[in-house]
């Protein structure tokens, strides 16, 4: 049987548990080194950590730049495992057990970190969108201010986010188009009227799978697959959960932009509005709907890339 470390990271300590061995390391570069010594003395085939809103990043690049395999669990999926396993308190030490007897549950492998242009182009995307939603809040303040000095101090902050939210756009679309893949399904992905440079950034920077998937797979990654509901003689309702919140949103919003422009998918709305669908059920299968052709036109891009290469 493979040995499996699993770690509970916090923004000032790593948590290990492996061969039935705890220890705790700092969560600095001489930590993660003592972490990686730790795994080399207990011959650790696979690190698993648990995702913790970005704080695990800087030692799963700095684990595998030292040679460790390693992987990144749900935190969701690994509480779970524990209440399953009837582990109802919760500390350091009982959490890393958990998510190293998860993974080996689980048979989880390896996921190699992404490229560092991929690291780039998602962290551009990601405060795109943070500068974005301050953009809104900010712009929705100018209809409750009247006061002249409170208006302009409004102003001024409106005009700095948008010179920021354009230089973040530049940025992005450089990156993308030094890329020759990234460039092709720039293309690719225009290719459905209605979706411009937000929906190519956000796709390539938060679904790098798209095109490498089969349709089934790629919509429950996104979370827009039906999720079967039936016990016994029972068929409950089919509903979405969980999945990639980013990517989801984007589509709602173009799906709906985008069957302006085609037939197919406004018929395809059309025909589940008249059996009387919610709007909810519309919009996600409209969304399901384009996401899949997406996925097909990507697929094939990166064939043809491949073979002209």
């Amino acid at each position: 049987m493979s040995i499996i470390c699993g770690v509970d990271v916090s923004k000032a300590w790593l948590d290990a548990w492996a061969a039935k061995q705890y220890r705790r390391f700092a969560n600095t570069p001489e930590g993660v080194e003592a972490l990686f010594a730790f795994c080399c003395e207990h011959g650790v085939e696979l690190l698993v950590m648990e995702a913790s809103g970005g704080i695990e990043q800087a030692a799963f690049l700095a684990l595998w730049k030292l040679g460790q395999p390693c992987a990144i669990a749900n935190p969701r999926a690994v509480r779970s495992f524990a209440d399953a396993m009837g582990f109802i308190e919760k500390t350091d030490r009982i959490d890393a057990e958990m998510v190293a007897g998860y993974a080996a549950a689980k048979g989880m492998v390896a996921t190699p970190p992404p490229s560092e242009d991929q690291r780039r182009l998602t962290a551009l995307t990601t405060r795109l969108r943070q500068v974005s939603a301050d953009l809104s809040v900010q712009k929705q303040r100018l209809h409750t201010t009247s006061e002249p000095t409170a208006l302009a101090s409004l102003k001024e902050a409106i005009a700095f986010l948008n010179r920021q939210a354009k230089a973040l756009a530049t940025h992005i679309a450089a990156l993308i188009t030094v890329d020759p893949l990234w460039a092709e399904l720039d293309k690719t992905i225009r290719s459905v009227k209605g979706l411009a440079d937000r929906t190519v950034a956000v796709l390539l920077a938060d679904l790098p799978e798209i095109g490498t998937l089969t349709n089934k797979a790629i919509t429950k990654l996104v979370g827009l697959a039906p999720l079967a509901n039936d016990s016994g003689k029972r068929t409950g309702q089919r509903s979405i959960r969980g999945g990639r919140a980013t990517v989801r949103s984007i589509l709602f919003l173009v799906a709906d932009i985008a069957r302006k422009y085609d037939a197919d998918l406004a018929n395809f709305r059309d025909r589940l509005i008249a059996q009387g669908k919610a709007k909810m059920v519309v919009r996600i299968a409209l969304a399901r709907k384009l996401l899949v052709r997406l996925n097909a036109k990507v697929r094939d891009a990166r064939l043809n890339l491949a073979n002209a290469a």
